[in-house]
Protein backbone atom coordinates (compact mmCIF):
# COMPACT_ATOMS: atom_id res chain seq x y z
CA UNK A 1 0.00 0.00 0.00
CA UNK A 2 1.82 3.21 -1.27
CA UNK A 3 3.19 6.04 1.14
CA UNK A 4 1.18 8.98 -0.74
CA UNK A 5 -2.67 6.76 -0.64
CA UNK A 6 -2.09 6.31 3.36
CA UNK A 7 -0.84 10.53 3.72
CA UNK A 8 -4.14 11.45 1.53
CA UNK A 9 -5.96 9.24 4.01
CA UNK A 10 -4.66 11.23 6.98
CA UNK A 11 -4.94 14.22 5.48
CA UNK A 12 -8.88 13.61 4.31
CA UNK A 13 -9.49 11.83 8.19
CA UNK A 14 -7.99 14.84 9.91
CA UNK A 15 -9.96 17.14 7.96
CA UNK A 16 -13.11 15.31 9.16
CA UNK A 17 -11.86 15.82 12.30
CA UNK A 18 -11.43 19.43 12.66
CA UNK A 19 -14.86 19.35 11.02
CA UNK A 20 -16.65 17.39 13.99
CA UNK A 21 -14.45 19.39 16.37
CA UNK A 22 -16.36 22.53 15.11
CA UNK A 23 -19.83 20.70 16.14
CA UNK A 24 -18.55 19.08 19.28
CA UNK A 25 -18.68 20.66 22.93
CA UNK A 26 -18.61 19.27 26.49
CA UNK A 27 -21.49 21.26 26.82
CA UNK A 28 -23.81 19.29 24.90
CA UNK A 29 -27.29 18.43 26.05
CA UNK A 30 -30.51 17.12 24.20
CA UNK A 31 -34.06 16.72 25.93
CA UNK A 32 -34.75 13.57 24.56
CA UNK A 33 -34.74 10.85 21.52
CA UNK A 34 -35.85 12.42 18.83
CA UNK A 35 -32.88 15.20 19.06
CA UNK A 36 -30.14 13.11 19.78
CA UNK A 37 -31.17 11.35 16.19
CA UNK A 38 -31.02 14.65 14.53
CA UNK A 39 -27.42 15.02 16.16
CA UNK A 40 -26.33 12.04 15.16
CA UNK A 41 -27.28 11.88 11.53
CA UNK A 42 -26.13 15.48 11.16
CA UNK A 43 -22.59 14.66 12.51
CA UNK A 44 -22.59 11.43 10.22
CA UNK A 45 -23.52 13.45 7.12
CA UNK A 46 -20.76 16.46 7.72
CA UNK A 47 -18.39 13.79 7.85
CA UNK A 48 -19.48 12.04 5.06
CA UNK A 49 -19.38 15.20 3.13
CA UNK A 50 -15.72 16.14 3.67
CA UNK A 51 -13.97 12.26 3.33
CA UNK A 52 -15.87 11.45 0.32
CA UNK A 53 -14.81 13.81 -2.46
CA UNK A 54 -11.08 13.56 -0.95
CA UNK A 55 -10.96 9.59 -0.86
CA UNK A 56 -13.28 9.14 -3.67
CA UNK A 57 -10.60 10.76 -6.21
CA UNK A 58 -7.72 9.19 -4.28
CA UNK A 59 -9.10 5.84 -5.38
CA UNK A 60 -11.90 6.26 -7.71
CA UNK A 61 -12.19 2.67 -8.66
CA UNK A 62 -13.42 1.83 -5.02
CA UNK A 63 -16.64 1.04 -3.72
CA UNK A 64 -18.03 3.06 -0.95
CA UNK A 65 -19.52 2.05 2.43
CA UNK A 66 -20.71 4.48 5.43
CA UNK A 67 -22.85 2.18 7.33
CA UNK A 68 -21.08 1.81 10.38
CA UNK A 69 -24.15 -1.32 11.18
CA UNK A 70 -22.80 -3.61 7.60
CA UNK A 71 -21.81 -6.83 7.88
CA UNK A 72 -21.38 -10.17 5.59
CA UNK A 73 -19.57 -9.99 2.45
CA UNK A 74 -18.47 -7.58 0.09
CA UNK A 75 -17.56 -7.96 -4.07
CA UNK A 76 -14.96 -8.70 -5.23
CA UNK A 77 -12.30 -5.33 -5.39
CA UNK A 78 -11.47 -2.49 -3.23
CA UNK A 79 -14.24 -0.61 -0.60
CA UNK A 80 -13.73 2.09 1.30
CA UNK A 81 -15.32 1.20 4.46
CA UNK A 82 -16.07 4.21 6.80
CA UNK A 83 -17.31 4.77 10.50
CA UNK A 84 -18.34 8.59 10.35
CA UNK A 85 -18.35 8.83 14.12
CA UNK A 86 -17.01 5.78 15.95
CA UNK A 87 -18.82 6.29 19.00
CA UNK A 88 -21.18 9.06 17.93
CA UNK A 89 -23.54 9.13 20.92
CA UNK A 90 -20.44 10.36 22.63
CA UNK A 91 -19.87 12.97 20.95
CA UNK A 92 -23.24 13.97 20.75
CA UNK A 93 -23.49 14.43 24.95
CA UNK A 94 -20.35 15.62 25.32
CA UNK A 95 -18.21 13.09 25.92
CA UNK A 96 -14.54 12.74 24.52
CA UNK A 97 -14.53 9.12 23.31
CA UNK A 98 -15.15 9.24 20.04
CA UNK A 99 -13.38 9.01 16.42
CA UNK A 100 -13.23 8.83 12.86
CA UNK A 101 -12.55 5.71 11.23
CA UNK A 102 -11.57 4.52 7.61
CA UNK A 103 -10.42 1.71 6.16
CA UNK A 104 -9.58 0.38 2.88
CA UNK A 105 -10.59 -3.16 1.82
CA UNK A 106 -8.86 -5.19 -0.90
CA UNK A 107 -11.22 -8.48 -1.69
CA UNK A 108 -12.29 -9.35 2.00
CA UNK A 109 -9.07 -7.94 3.62
CA UNK A 110 -8.38 -4.37 4.99
CA UNK A 111 -5.06 -3.25 3.50
CA UNK A 112 -5.05 0.30 5.24
CA UNK A 113 -6.65 1.78 7.87
CA UNK A 114 -7.41 5.26 9.53
CA UNK A 115 -8.65 5.93 13.08
CA UNK A 116 -8.47 9.39 14.45
CA UNK A 117 -9.14 10.51 17.95
CA UNK A 118 -10.07 14.65 17.19
CA UNK A 119 -10.02 15.19 21.17
CA UNK A 120 -6.52 14.24 22.16
CA UNK A 121 -5.83 14.59 18.68
CA UNK A 122 -4.52 10.97 18.40
CA UNK A 123 -3.53 9.57 14.98
CA UNK A 124 -3.42 5.56 14.00
CA UNK A 125 -2.64 4.55 10.82
CA UNK A 126 -1.81 1.13 9.41
CA UNK A 127 -0.88 -0.49 6.38
CA UNK A 128 -0.86 -4.79 5.58
CA UNK A 129 2.52 -5.73 6.12
CA UNK A 130 3.58 -2.26 6.84
CA UNK A 131 3.02 -2.17 10.83
CA UNK A 132 0.64 0.15 13.06
CA UNK A 133 1.37 3.92 14.39
CA UNK A 134 0.40 6.26 16.74
CA UNK A 135 1.39 9.71 15.43
CA UNK A 136 4.07 7.96 13.35
CA UNK A 137 5.21 6.06 16.54
CA UNK A 138 5.37 2.13 15.49
CA UNK A 139 2.61 0.14 18.09
CA UNK A 140 2.71 -3.10 19.86
CA UNK A 141 0.63 -4.60 21.91
CA UNK A 142 1.36 -5.74 25.32
CA UNK A 143 3.49 -8.25 26.44
CA UNK A 144 1.08 -9.89 29.06
CA UNK A 145 1.09 -13.38 29.56
CA UNK A 146 -2.00 -13.77 32.36
CA UNK A 147 -5.60 -12.93 32.41
CA UNK A 148 -4.92 -11.84 36.11
CA UNK A 149 -3.48 -8.80 35.29
CA UNK A 150 -5.08 -7.88 31.92
CA UNK A 151 -7.32 -5.29 30.91
CA UNK A 152 -10.32 -6.37 28.46
CA UNK A 153 -13.03 -4.87 26.84
CA UNK A 154 -15.90 -5.53 24.84
CA UNK A 155 -18.71 -3.08 23.68
CA UNK A 156 -22.18 -2.63 21.56
CA UNK A 157 -21.93 -2.44 17.87
CA UNK A 158 -25.88 -1.52 17.55
CA UNK A 159 -28.62 -0.71 19.27
CA UNK A 160 -31.74 -3.56 19.25
CA UNK A 161 -29.58 -6.90 19.75
CA UNK A 162 -31.39 -10.05 19.73
CA UNK A 163 -32.43 -11.19 23.57
CA UNK A 164 -30.30 -14.24 23.05
CA UNK A 165 -26.74 -12.06 22.05
CA UNK A 166 -27.67 -10.01 24.70
CA UNK A 167 -27.68 -12.27 27.68
CA UNK A 168 -24.26 -14.15 25.78
CA UNK A 169 -22.68 -10.94 26.07
CA UNK A 170 -23.54 -10.68 29.76
CA UNK A 171 -22.19 -14.23 30.26
CA UNK A 172 -19.15 -13.34 28.90
CA UNK A 173 -18.78 -10.32 30.72
CA UNK A 174 -19.33 -11.89 34.01
CA UNK A 175 -16.85 -14.62 33.12
CA UNK A 176 -14.21 -12.01 31.78
CA UNK A 177 -14.74 -10.03 35.24
CA UNK A 178 -13.93 -13.39 37.05
CA UNK A 179 -10.82 -13.84 34.88
CA UNK A 180 -8.90 -10.70 34.08
CA UNK A 181 -7.90 -6.92 36.26
CA UNK A 182 -10.55 -5.39 34.35
CA UNK A 183 -13.54 -5.13 31.74
CA UNK A 184 -14.60 -2.21 30.14
CA UNK A 185 -17.92 -2.11 28.41
CA UNK A 186 -17.88 0.46 26.35
CA UNK A 187 -18.32 2.23 22.69
CA UNK A 188 -16.91 3.18 19.84
CA UNK A 189 -15.17 -0.49 19.56
CA UNK A 190 -12.26 1.05 17.54
CA UNK A 191 -11.65 2.94 20.35
CA UNK A 192 -10.41 -0.52 22.38
CA UNK A 193 -9.28 -1.67 19.37
CA UNK A 194 -6.81 1.24 18.84
CA UNK A 195 -6.18 0.92 22.98
CA UNK A 196 -5.37 -2.75 22.19
CA UNK A 197 -2.63 -2.00 19.60
CA UNK A 198 -1.03 0.63 21.68
CA UNK A 199 -0.50 -1.83 24.35
CA UNK A 200 -2.97 0.22 26.78
CA UNK A 201 -5.36 -2.25 26.94
CA UNK A 202 -4.72 -6.72 26.09
CA UNK A 203 -7.85 -7.95 24.45
CA UNK A 204 -11.37 -6.82 22.90
CA UNK A 205 -14.10 -9.58 22.33
CA UNK A 206 -17.35 -9.00 20.08
CA UNK A 207 -20.04 -11.21 19.34
CA UNK A 208 -21.11 -9.13 16.98
CA UNK A 209 -18.53 -7.97 14.05
CA UNK A 210 -19.45 -5.60 11.64
CA UNK A 211 -17.67 -4.24 8.99
CA UNK A 212 -16.53 -0.75 10.34
CA UNK A 213 -14.42 -2.82 12.58
CA UNK A 214 -11.53 -3.77 9.97
CA UNK A 215 -9.76 -0.44 10.69
CA UNK A 216 -9.29 -1.61 14.50
CA UNK A 217 -8.67 -5.35 13.77
CA UNK A 218 -5.88 -4.31 11.24
CA UNK A 219 -4.47 -1.47 13.87
CA UNK A 220 -4.35 -4.81 16.61
CA UNK A 221 -2.74 -7.69 13.72
CA UNK A 222 -0.31 -5.02 12.30
CA UNK A 223 1.02 -4.40 16.30
CA UNK A 224 1.76 -7.98 16.55
CA UNK A 225 -1.86 -9.20 17.98
CA UNK A 226 -3.59 -11.92 17.45
CA UNK A 227 -7.58 -11.71 16.05
CA UNK A 228 -9.42 -15.00 15.72
CA UNK A 229 -13.20 -16.12 15.42
CA UNK A 230 -14.22 -17.02 18.95
CA UNK A 231 -14.20 -21.23 17.60
CA UNK A 232 -10.25 -20.07 16.99
CA UNK A 233 -9.95 -19.78 13.28
CA UNK A 234 -8.54 -16.10 11.86
CA UNK A 235 -10.72 -13.69 11.73
CA UNK A 236 -12.35 -13.09 8.34
CA UNK A 237 -14.20 -9.84 7.35
CA UNK A 238 -17.83 -11.88 7.32
CA UNK A 239 -16.54 -13.13 10.68
CA UNK A 240 -19.64 -13.07 13.63
CA UNK A 241 -17.32 -12.74 16.23
CA UNK A 242 -13.73 -12.19 17.19
CA UNK A 243 -11.26 -12.08 19.70
CA UNK A 244 -8.07 -9.59 19.54
CA UNK A 245 -5.70 -9.56 21.93
CA UNK A 246 -1.90 -9.73 22.64
CA UNK A 247 -0.32 -13.05 22.12
CA UNK A 248 0.09 -13.91 25.39
CA UNK A 249 -3.16 -13.96 26.95
CA UNK A 250 -5.37 -14.20 23.45
CA UNK A 251 -5.34 -18.44 24.38
CA UNK A 252 -6.76 -17.49 27.70
CA UNK A 253 -8.99 -15.02 26.77
CA UNK A 254 -10.69 -17.84 24.29
CA UNK A 255 -10.98 -19.86 26.75
CA UNK A 256 -13.00 -17.87 29.03
CA UNK A 257 -15.19 -16.33 26.06
CA UNK A 258 -15.56 -20.36 24.91
CA UNK A 259 -16.92 -21.84 27.68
Amino acid sequence: MSQELLAVTVAAVRHAGARMLTRYSTESRHPGLPEVLAHLRANDAAVVDTLRPALTKARPSAGWLNDEHGSGPLATGEWWLIDPVGGNVNAVHGMPDWNIGVSLVRDGRPVLAVVYFPVHDEMFTATEGGGAFLDGVRLRVSVKASLDGALAGTGQAQPGQDPDLVKRMGSAFEAMTNSALYVRVSVPVTHQLAQVAAGRMDLHWQFDNVRAHAAGVLLVQEAGGVVTDLDGTAWELTSESYLAAAPGVHAAALSVLTV
